[in-house]
């Protein structure tokens, strides 16, 4: 990755023009990109660009858009599929079982899953060719939030507060960044839990710690991503603003 403008590759005419990449990755038409370009919202490897007839590498530059990371490499793919229960987080596996490599064997790029959901939990998980995006999304120092719902037969107030205090886990201490009951019923209670951590299991040995047994467990969002209404067992690919906004969140 450079750290400036190659001013050689410019006075020779390598490279891809700014505003045809700014287009190509969903910004507006190229008068639209050029117009983000004279207004200076668009930096190249950390600077302003002022000249209209930049050219970049999209394989190596960064381009950001009001401080928005633009992804430009024409391999990079992110996948959302809303795991289904009882399917494994592996990309295949040896026995037979239904597995998340079952939803993307047909893809011509190779993509891996980024983290895990153990094979009773539900809900978003993303994969992605892009081993630095998926290193961000999954280490506790970058801080993405994973959100994700517990179903519980009863929690008091005190066990949800017990939840963003800190637990002391057999691996280390752990907490959430914040935990609310969204509804209780008779033998049920639903609970939104946030966490950066990745650990095995790590939710429900946290409800188990506070004395409150998950009974179901679905993860419903990564960081600005978010189930919405996708069915499970589908699988949908990232772009625009979507795709923007997670690579900004794992702060590349």
């Amino acid at each position: 990755m450079t750290n400036k403008l190659d001013s050689a590759s410019q006075e020779s005419g390598e490279g891809v023009r700014l505003q045809k990449v700014l287009s190509q990755a969903g910004l507006g038409s190229r008068r639209a990109c050029e117009f983000l370009i004279e207004r200076r919202r668009v930096t190249v490897n950390g600077e302003i660009v002022r000249e209209q007839g930049t050219r970049v590498n999209p394989e190596s530059d960064v381009i950001h858009v009001d401080g928005e990371r633009v992804p430009t490499k024409a391999d990079n793919l992110v996948l959302v599929l809303n795991k289904p229960l009882g399917v494994l987080t592996t990309m295949s596996d040896d026995q037979g079982r239904p597995c998340v490599g079952d939803y993307v064997h047909d893809s011509r790029i190779r993509v891996f899953h980024v983290g895990r959901l153990d094979a009773e939990t539900e809900g978003l998980l993303l994969l992605t060719n892009d081993g630095e995006l998926a290193n961000r999304l999954t280490h506790p120092s970058y801080s993405v939030d994973k959100t994700y719902i517990a179903t519980v037969k009863e929690i008091s107030n005190q066990e949800v507060q017990a939840l963003t205090s800190g637990i002391e886990l057999e691996d280390g201490p752990a907490v959430a960044n914040k935990a609310r009951v969204l509804s209780r019923a008779k033998n049920a209670a639903m609970v939104e839990i946030v966490i950066h951590e990745g650990r095995n299991r790590i939710v429900r040995r946290m409800f188990e710690a506070v004395g409150a047994p998950v009974t179901a467990l679905v993860r419903t969002r990564i960081g600005p991503i978010h189930l919405g209404q996708q069915r499970p067992g589908t699988i949908r690919k990232l772009s625009g603003p979507e795709l923007r906004s997670l690579y900004t969140a794992a702060g590349l």
